[in-house]
């Protein structure tokens, strides 16, 4: 079966003077799947299971059904694994409810990527007894305006071993920091200020919730933290990595209350270069929760209502978004690749049924929030990297050659050259051809060809870079509520900051096997979103079988090619066969399918016309017919 560890004994097979391997299993060593999940179906000669998982290819009878009923989505354990010419046995172990209802398919996608919905009883006890409020009188407060509050401005470029550390808390609260989340956020990790600096630059301040000081290393909370290694968010939830109390209660600088934060302090120059930093712990609170829609209204559209109603705000706010456009100009000169690659937003009726799905927005105060958190991240990376304190990167190697020479090959079709400096591709080379392909038609296929071109970013204890941003070191900082590596990197650096050698030591001692685990569970996560993201789609399309569309090419296969919808940000699959006015095949490195006969060409980025064709729940795809 897909996945089972196996015995192979290899034979040569002679075909003329070609010469051939052949594997034929011995032995099943070890069997992946313990359980399999999918659809009781009945029939004359019995109960079967109809597997999620398309690649279980025997049939599954079903010697014990339970209380199930025909149509409904199951788990099974397996009792008997096939022999040659069998069948697999199973027994259901538990019932989630009727196959078509939208709530029962997510919780199989859930389970199906292993991710855990109720937090288990003793990490809710342990949570319910974290204070709701923070204890100020406990706490040994700096002023930030007496001459030992703020560490003092860089007023030029300050060495990172060198940066500046209070390990006493300072008291924030009378500085004007807010959060700027979207619509529906409910736990929020960052705020932001931007203060005087020296000699006409800016003070960044960045506040992040300090998860830390309420989640003890080794604790049960601590533990379940790393096993779920990454908060889940889909349209119509959030499968949080720390419990509402902690996620949306005390850890989430929620407005007007204090909170405690881990502070980072970035000293800018009049064109927004980093000139050094400052590191401290903090209480806070936040002046406003705002979103991103309310921010682009006031310093974009300027709109009379949203300006007078945060009227205290305007100009921090006006300094905020031209400050991260200026570091964004910064990271573009050393050249950080910026892929503008849209994401879907699913806006769900009352009933949690897909009413549309358009185009996420990315607006400036989006991108003001990322230069900042950008900034943050890479400052903390840089301040103990200089120290040479182990810590867990986010890294992000270079594209493999043969996926470079794979790139260069396809550009030449659109007369781009990928130049390659002394034998190595570097963030720049990507960001001249972004630059050429700007404003043209392609210039959306472009992005998509150059981001499967690179390599996943991951996490590990061994710095080898960041390749898309131009970073000689890069970690994840500020989200400690919702990713166990910030989380961890808290601890860290909370230690280095207190002169603690003892707890920075113990922060560090199991770095490898937390960024092995954090990587593995942020690709489940992404995968079981895409999932859910797609299923989302298909269900919308239900109603639209037979209209007729305008689409672009958004990948081509040997059995096809995906067409993304112009209307909806949905896309389709346009079969070979149904492709009937000429035998087709793949020019791979091309992304194109090619007539024989007649010549036409399908390519990537092509515009056409398609009508909906079929939709499946089942397989989750969207059949399109050439129109």
């Amino acid at each position: 079966m897909h996945g089972d560890l196996v015995r192979v004994v290899v034979l040569r097979r002679r075909r003329g003077k070609d010469v051939r391997l052949e594997g034929h299993v011995t032995d099943v060593l070890e069997r992946r799947y313990v359980r399999l999940l999918g659809t009781v179906r009945r029939g004359r000669s019995g109960t079967y299971l109809a597997p999620q998982d398309d690649r279980v290819v025997y049939r599954v009878v079903l010697s014990d059904v339970g209380a199930a009923q025909d149509g409904d989505m199951v788990v099974t354990e397996i009792t008997r694994y096939p022999e040659p010419h069998e069948d697999i046995e199973a027994r259901v172990v538990s019932v989630l409810g009727p196959a078509s209802d939208p709530s029962v398919e997510i919780e199989a996608i859930l389970y199906s990527h292993d991710l855990p919905r109720a937090f288990p009883p003793p990490v809710e006890r342990t949570a319910s007894r974290v204070a709701q409020s923070v204890d100020c009188d406990a706490l040994r407060l700096v002023a930030p305006d007496a001459a030992d509050g703020l560490p003092p401005p860089a007023t030029k470029r300050r060495p990172w071993h060198e940066s500046l550390v209070r390990s006493e808390r300072i008291d924030l609260r009378t500085l004007p920091l807010v959060t700027i989340d979207g619509e529906t956020a409910r736990d929020f990790d960052d705020a932001v200020a931007v203060l005087n600096g020296p000699q006409g630059g800016s003070r960044l301040l960045v506040a992040i919730a300090d998860v830390a000081a309420y989640v003890p290393a080794g604790g049960d909370l601590d533990r379940e933290a790393r096993a779920r290694g990454t908060s889940v968010y889909v349209p119509d939830r959030v499968i949080p990595m720390l419990p509402e109390a902690l996620s949306q209660g005390i850890c989430s600088l929620n407005p007007d209350v204090d909170r405690l934060v881990q502070a980072v302090l970035i000293d800018c120059s009049r064109t927004g270069t980093v000139l050094g930093a400052a590191f401290f712990p903090g209480l806070m609170r936040s002046r406003a929760r705002l979103t991103y829609t309310e921010v682009r209204e006031i310093v974009t559209d300027r709109a009379v209502a949203t300006r007078q109603r945060y009227a205290p705000l305007v100009d921090d706010l006006e300094r905020m978004v031209a400050l991260g456009e200026q570091m964004a100009r910064v990271r573009h000169r050393r050249g950080s690749i910026d892929l503008d690659l849209p994401e879907a937003e699913i806006v769900l009726d009352l009933r949690g049924k897909p009413e549309d799905i358009g185009r996420a927005e990315r607006n400036a105060a989006h991108r003001m929030i990322e230069s900042f958190m950008l900034a943050a991240n890479e400052a903390v990376a840089s301040f103990l990297t200089a120290r040479r304190i182990a810590m867990p990167y986010r890294v992000h190697e270079p594209p493999e050659e043969e996926a470079v020479r794979d790139l260069a090959r396809f550009l030449a079709g659109f007369g781009l050259t990928l130049g390659i400096d002394e034998g190595t591709i570097k963030p720049k080379t990507f960001q001249r051809v972004l630059a050429r392909v700007a404003g043209r038609p392609e210039e959306r296929l472009i992005h998509t060809i150059l981001l499967r071109s690179m390599q996943q970013a991951r996490y590990t204890p061994i710095n080898t870079g960041h390749f898309g941003l131009a970073a000689t070191c890069y970690a994840h900082f500020t989200s400690p509520i919702r990713r166990y590596p910030d989380l961890a990197l808290h601890r860290i650096i909370a230690a280095e900051i207190a002169g603690d050698t003892t707890a920075r030591d113990n922060a560090t001692d199991d770095l490898a096997a937390i960024c092995a685990e954090s990587s593995e569970r942020e690709r489940t996560a992404m995968d079981a979103e895409r999932a859910i993201v797609q299923l989302y789609k298909v269900r919308f399309m239900q109603d639209r079988i037979g209209e007729t569309l305008d689409g672009h090419i958004s990948g081509v296969a040997a059995f096809g090619f995906f067409v993304e919808l112009d209307e909806y940000f949905v896309d389709g699959l346009v079969h070979i066969a149904t492709l009937t006015d000429d035998r087709y095949e793949l020019v791979d490195h091309q992304h194109l399918l090619r007539g024989r006969r007649r010549g036409t060409i399908y390519r990537l980025g092509d515009a056409v016309r398609v009508r909906v064709g079929s939709v499946s729940i089942e397989r989750r795809q969207v059949d399109l017919v050439i129109a």
